[in-house]
């Protein structure tokens, strides 16, 4: 089958490799769609130890069901599945508080065993998630890092009715980040980005504002276009030393920073403005079942659309994709591979 292997840090190249067994418990799907993530080009370059090549990528995916393990029953063979990629003993301190996410030895699709960079994939029968026909697969795909979002927002947005939002970052995560809002009923969403291309977008859904920070004075001017009540939650998808300090200066004492962006490690934060105005600083890792669940309903009913902002590649034009990303030079969000 064609797979696309990363063989070392900024370099992946097609493979002709067999299809993967699959164990009694597992099933094994013939990839219809899988996204790029922003985690995955970091992972490309050689800065996420997680990732150790030789690796085929791909955590963000959907397919059709083609064989099924011995022991696994209420799923036929033909059946379109979404697929959460991350796998939880049950068992440790976290999973038992119902933080599956944070589990000692959880195991990720795509990082910890073979993804979805290929024709076929085997994977446990508990991580699919079957879909309607009339469900596209693109969209599909859009499960996982749409969960990613909807968790980062729902926690940042709680104590906070009617909030203004500022979301730093357009890609993927920001982009769906900022539709989660909106539909939380966030009052105003400002959305930043240095990529003007990839703004066009939250302008078209319906965005209070976007802007660069290349523009003189951006962050006055994102206050001035909150008006008086300010904003109450900043969600930094990009997780820089930059937009984490913008945070802190943007945000109303009482308010919540969500950390969801993993651009860099250390990051100088003013702790003490954020104990005397009461700023509440989180993170967020990846999603819970329900949070996936909740994703996937939403992609059903039509909340979220990849249309205007995703473009289409070839397995076989992954290399150059991630080349492309790593360079800056794609002005989509989201970029899906399809054999």
């Amino acid at each position: 089958m064609q797979t696309l292997v990363w063989t070392k840090p900024n370099g992946m190249e097609i493979q002709d490799l067999p299809v993967p067994a699959y164990r009694d418990d597992e099933v094994l799907l013939k990839v219809d769609a899988v996204g790029i993530c922003g985690s995955e080009v970091e992972g490309y370059i050689g800065h996420n130890s997680l990732r150790v090549p030789p690796l085929v990528m791909g955590h963000e995916f959907s397919g059709e069901i083609t064989e099924l393990g011995t022991s696994v029953s209420g799923f036929v063979k033909g059946q379109r599945v979404a697929v959460n990629p991350l796998i939880s003993c049950g068992h440790c301190t976290p999973c038992r508080k119902g933080l599956l996410q944070l589990c000692d030895k959880r195991k990720i699709i795509g990082i910890h065993r073979p993804g979805a960079f290929a024709e076929y994939v085997n994977v446990p029968a508990s991580a699919i998630h079957v879909i309607p026909d009339t469900l596209g697969p693109f969209r599909a795909s859009l499960t996982e890092p749409l969960a990613c979002s909807l968790r980062a927002t729902r926690r940042a947005m709680q104590n906070h009715s009617f909030a203004n939002v500022v979301v730093f970052g357009a890609g993927t995560i920001g982009l769906l980040s900022f539709v989660t809002a909106q539909i939380l009923g966030a009052s105003r969403v400002i959305v930043v980005d240095t990529n003007e291309a990839r703004l066009k977008t939250p302008e078209r859904m319906g965005a209070t504002g976007t802007i660069s920070p290349a523009q003189p004075g951006y962050l006055q001017k994102i206050k001035t276009a909150m008006g008086p009540s300010g904003i109450d939650v900043v969600i930094d998808a990009v997780g820089l030393q930059t937009t984490r300090s913008a945070a802190v200066e943007i945000i109303n004492p009482g308010g919540t920073i969500m950390n969801i962006g993993l651009g860099t490690d250390i990051t100088r934060i003013p702790i003490n403005v954020c104990v005397r105005s009461e700023i509440s600083v989180l993170g967020s890792y990846s999603y819970g079942p329900q949070d996936f669940n909740d994703a996937l309903e939403l992609i059903k009913d039509g909340k979220i659309e990849e249309n205007g902002w995703s473009e289409i590649r070839s397995l076989r034009d992954g290399d150059r994709a991630f080349q492309e990303l790593v360079k800056g030079n794609i002005q989509s969000s989201k970029i899906f591979l399809t054999i």
